[in-house]
């Protein structure tokens, strides 16, 4: 997959009654679609398409119902856009189908957790995203114990990546993401943010995705008595993961707020990757 120097900002679509964010607002395919086009105007390089909520407490669905709800938006927004859709599914035969029907990219939030997985991206040709998680995405461990969170993420993604490679994946193919909040502690969540320069050893693409995830909201603690913030009202801490997680190099950033993330993304590119600055700052 072809990344440019810029960051990749792809746009959630969640197509499911109970997300945490927007407590079902795109279920259904007329307002999915509507949102997608506005976040395709706001700037989103990719839209990033889901069935099946994966948040803490979240039932798992069936594979029928899990198509049901994906196959018709994306069969529709490919119709009218050429930006790339990915399909963020843990299940091959919903991979399969999506690819089918006009997706270009699976988001696979289980680490090729469903040993079909590498086959589908190998056969269709589509780049994949290969997370890290602890635990299975409807049964993650709720105090998570690692040795060392960062080496066993790297050695994870490592042999997952080596297992696409053996199933005919191209490499070029394979962006990994260390999957923020999925089967880590809030302080495990934030030491990877900090630590996250470390993937670059894979020599891979790095997506990171921390829109309002409930990690956030423990930065934001009050000191003076009042109510600490949900999930769904950390915007300006989800902004501040954003920038950081590009500046520790992260080449695709995961939100819901496509607008605001485009503008953050703009200006840590301008500093962190574009030497025009540079350039006026010696005359």
């Amino acid at each position: 997959m072809r990344l440019g120097q810029r960051t990749c900002v792809m746009g959630i679509l969640n197509v499911t009654p109970d997300s945490f964010y927007d407590g079902g607002r795109h279920y259904k395919p007329e307002k999915a679609l509507a949102h997608a086009f506005r976040m395709i105007e706001e700037g989103a390089g990719i839209i990033d398409i889901g069935g099946v909520s994966t948040r803490p407490g979240s039932q798992a669905v069936s594979q029928e119902e899990e198509l049901r709800r994906v196959i018709p938006v994306i069969e529709e927004l490919s119709r009218h856009t050429k930006v790339p859709i990915s399909v963020d599914t843990y299940r091959a035969g919903v991979a399969e189908k999506a690819l089918e029907a006009g997706a270009q990219i699976v988001n696979d939030i289980s680490g090729l957790g469903d040993k079909d997985m590498a086959r589908v991206a190998a056969s269709s040709g589509a780049p994949i995203v290969i997370m890290h998680i602890k635990g299975k995405p409807h049964r993650m461990p709720k105090n998570p114990a690692y040795k060392n969170l960062l080496a066993e993420i790297t050695l994870f993604l490592r042999r997952k990546v080596n297992e696409a490679i053996g199933a005919g994946v191209n490499e070029s193919n394979i962006i990994i993401d260390p999957g923020i909040g999925f089967g880590k502690s809030p302080a495990q969540s934030f030491e990877v943010l900090h630590r996250l320069g470390e993937l670059r050893s894979l020599g891979l693409p790095v997506m990171v995705g921390t829109s309002h995830k409930s990690f956030i909201k423990h930065a934001l603690k009050p000191l003076d008595g009042s109510k600490t913030p949900d999930s769904t009202d950390v915007l300006y801490g989800t902004l501040a993961t954003v920038a950081l997680a590009i500046e520790k190099g992260a080449k695709i950033v995961r939100v819901h707020e496509v607008r605001e993330s485009v503008q953050a993304a703009a200006v840590c590119d301008a500093v962190i990757r574009d030497k025009k600055w540079k350039a006026s700052s010696k005359t």
